[in-house]
C-alpha cells in the first residue's frame, strides 16, 4: 500500500510544501467523495437496519 502513496508523491508537481498541500487537498476530496457519494449509495444495501430481537 505504501507504493501507492510513493507513486502519488512522485507524480505531484512542485516542492515539498506544495506536494504536502496537494496531498492534503487530494485526501479531502477523496474523503468528501466517499462521504457524500459512495456511502449514501451503499448504505441501503447494508444490513444495519435489519435488527431482530428475540424474547
Amino acid at each position: 500500500m505504501a507504493h501507492v502513496y510513493t507513486w502519488i508523491w512522485r507524480h505531484l508537481p512542485g516542492g515539498t510544501a506544495s506536494r504536502a498541500l496537494q496531498s492534503l487537498l487530494l485526501a479531502l476530496i477523496v474523503g468528501a467523495l466517499l462521504l457524500f457519494v459512495v456511502f449514501p449509495w451503499v448504505e441501503p444495501m447494508l444490513p444495519f437496519t435489519d435488527v431482530t430481537v428475540d424474547q
